[in-house]
């Protein structure tokens, strides 16, 4: 009997992922190209159909399912794409069906917070926890529940998108909004910041080079990263208080920064939060770590394909 095998793609704002992997999470195949997401739907999708092609292979395998991580908002069931902040002009895009006449196979579609989640409740830092939060903190900022040992979409899947959040009366212009969570809190919203703060330093600036000044000394990087989790620790704390989770896990940024970015915030997030919310919270970097996206791509067909996984 062939092992049953599904291919996942990882779609970001940076780049996209194809992997071929087995239901208990086994990585067999991977592949990566950069989104260059201004290009447009059509070419992205072009590519990506091409490195598919590459996963299923020119037979032998049994390759039961596509499935996908993609950043929101969309129609999980559906599989329609609304415009996500990070791929601009993915408007109404039917993604679910475009792929599935072209494979002909099922198809299965998860908002990468909700991905990130399951994949991490599957094989990382949620196994065997109830009630977690997990954060992108990449391009974009969303969160992913699980809450009592199941996803929580809400009623028109858009629980999670918290980073439509305004934390704060004012900052860097990012989901449709100034102050918003993801705007403190993503990659591109912290380059955003440190451009509004220091425009004759930073006119334009990645967070990597923004976290190897502060890790040079950089006072201006310091003041950039200490606004930036002060407001990130008042997500926390929301997030805690409402929820009442036993981890948060961070994904992206929140896995790389910790001394600029995340320390700071625990500190913000325990006077924030109620104490008995803080006393039973982890806040944690994703076990998964930079493979974390290619686990994502794998757990929308394993949450609604209901595919075996195994130890």
């Amino acid at each position: 009997m062939k092992q049953q095998l599904i291919v996942g793609i990882d779609v970001g704002g940076t780049k996209t992922a194809v992997v071929r992997g087995t239901p208990g999470g086994a990585i067999l195949w991977r592949a990566q190209f950069p989104t260059d997401a201004d290009r447009g739907f059509d070419s992205v999708f072009r590519q990506m159909t091409t490195m598919v092609d590459e996963a299923i292979g020119k037979g032998g395998l049994d390759v039961v399912a596509i499935s996908v991580s993609i950043g929101g908002p969309l129609d999980v069931l559906k599989g329609v794409i609304k415009g996500p902040p990070n791929l601009p002009g993915w408007d109404d895009v039917p993604l679910k069906r475009l792929l599935s006449e072209r494979f002909g196979r099922p198809v299965f579609i998860e908002h990468d917070g909700n991905a990130g989640a399951l994949a991490e409740f599957y094989f990382g830092a949620g196994k065997g926890y109830r009630n977690i939060v997990f954060l992108t903190m990449g391009t974009g900022f969303g969160a992913g529940l699980i809450l009592d040992g199941k996803l929580y979409r809400g009623t028109s899947d858009v629980a999670g998108e918290i980073g439509h959040v305004r934390i704060a009366e004012d900052g860097p212009d990012c989901y449709g909004k100034k102050g918003s969570l993801e705007g403190y809190a993503s990659g591109t919203g912290i380059a955003r910041l440190a451009a509004m703060l220091y425009p004759e330093i930073w006119p334009s600036v990645s967070v990597v080079d923004l976290y190897d000044a502060y890790r040079r000394g950089s006072p201006e990087a310091s003041r950039v990263f200490e606004r930036a989790a002060f407001n990130l620790g008042r997500g926390f704390a929301l997030l805690a208080d409402l929820l009442n989770p036993e981890r948060i896990i961070l994904g992206g940024i929140g896995m790389r920064l910790d001394d600029a970015l995340v320390e700071p915030a625990r500190r913000v997030f325990l006077a924030e939060s109620l104490q008995e919310a803080s006393r039973v919270c982890q806040i944690v970097p994703a076990a998964l770590g930079e493979s974390i996206g290619d686990y994502a791509s794998l757990s929308a067909a394993l949450d609604q394909g209901g595919f075996i996984r195994g130890d």
